[in-house]
């Protein structure tokens, strides 16, 4: 009798996709406690295929069916949109779903392929990435939606879909992966944009979280990011000196100079460290970080402050702010963060910024171009 109850356990995961996506369509702002309830079966019946319980194993069969349906219904899509809106529980069973199913391999897949449903959505339907990112639209999804981000994004092209949303313009992620033109300058208008509101302008906790995603999204993957950034140099740094570095909240202050430094001292951003470091008003925002009356803020800026000091290929309006500026300097450093006594590595950094501005020749000098 047990092949009865294994068809009938078929049926019912064949099922559960197409009742997700009837009771998440019908979800809306009204008064819909009932659908909610009713979602809420579905998706805790799904969670336990996909986990299995403590009575029943999940199967590789079993997951794939599961996972096949909710591609073919969209309710990935579905699910990303609506996140917001589904009670509590709900939230936490929608985010073991996403992380269940973005994992998922068939037994017969080689362990290097890329989990079907993510490479499906990375290639076809991007934008169940990009719902997820706007989950920091809502305090309520924007826990559960970054958790699921961080998961996907270990795969550089789910980086690369959300970092190349551009809304309907050629080039765009909005397509898939093969309509990606990485060549052309971004308009400001995709999803990635919107994580520096996120991070400035959102509560404390929604703003923590979207800093974590944003700080993956720049650091994980050494080849996509630096072409990225040097393709989008201007309308990036211009957000993130403005919104970022300069925000009023101390919290988002700190860390976004502290990620600053961490983006211009990674080797494989080389290029977009020495044209960062070109710029004087670069060098002006950074100067004012060294009198902020914060002393973590100090810290943080001093280490930001260095590349332009230690850069052998200054340009001429670098030159110019710190000869203008040498005599002034050399007091101020000199008794720089001075409680910071036990800092040996920050001691003698400090040192040689000194050494570097006191042997600066009077007038600026062309700078060689950088090699390499």
């Amino acid at each position: 009798m047990s092949f009865l109850f294994g068809r009938a356990r078929t049926r019912v995961v064949v099922d559960l996709p197409k009742q997700a996506r009837d009771h998440l369509t019908k979800l809306d702002g009204s008064s819909n406690a009932y659908k909610a309830d009713e979602l809420a079966k579905v998706l805790s019946q799904m969670k336990h295929i996909l986990q299995g319980t403590h009575d029943t194993d999940s199967t590789p069969e079993q997951i794939y069916q599961l996972v096949t349906g909710l591609i073919e219904e969209d309710v990935l899509y579905l699910l990303a949109v609506k996140l917001w809106r589904l009670p509590f529980e709900s939230r936490k069973d929608a985010q073991v779903i996403f992380s269940y199913v973005f994992r998922f391999r068939p037994p017969t897949a080689s362990p290097k392929s890329d989990p079907v449903a993510l490479s499906y959505v990375v290639n076809n339907r991007p934008q169940v990435l990009l719902e997820l990112c706007r989950g920091y639209d809502h305090k309520e999804s924007a826990t559960p939606a970054g958790s699921v981000l961080r998961e996907v994004l270990k795969l550089e092209s789910a980086a690369a879909a959300i970092l190349y949303d551009d809304g309907d313009q050629p080039g765009s992620s909005a397509k898939g992966l093969s309509g990606i033109d990485r060549d052309r300058r971004q308009t400001g208008t995709g999803v990635f944009w919107r994580f520096f509101d996120w991070v400035d302008k959102s509560s404390f906790e929604v703003s923590a979280d979207a800093f974590t995603t944003f700080r993956e999204l720049l650091t994980r993957h050494k080849e996509l990011v630096p072409k990225y950034l040097s393709v989008n140099f201007d309308l990036f740094f211009d957000k993130y000196n403005n919104i970022l570095v300069q925000s009023n909240s101390y919290v988002t202050k700190r860390q976004s100079i502290k990620l600053l430094g961490e983006i211009l001292l990674d080797r494989s951003n080389y290029t977009v460290m020495t044209a960062y470091v070109d710029r004087g008003e670069h060098l002006k925002i950074c100067m004012n970080l060294l009198r902020d009356d914060r002393k973590m803020v100090q810290y943080e800026g001093f280490h930001v402050f260095k590349v332009f000091v230690a850069n052998p290929h200054k340009s001429i309006a670098v030159q110019k702010i710190l000869l203008m500026n040498r005599e002034k300097l050399l007091v101020f450093l000199s008794h720089f963060l001075e409680d910071r006594t036990d800092d040996e590595q920050f001691i003698d950094e400090r040192e040689f910024l000194i050494k570097q501005i006191k042997n600066m020749p009077p007038n600026p000098v062309p700078p060689q171009r950088h090699a390499g």
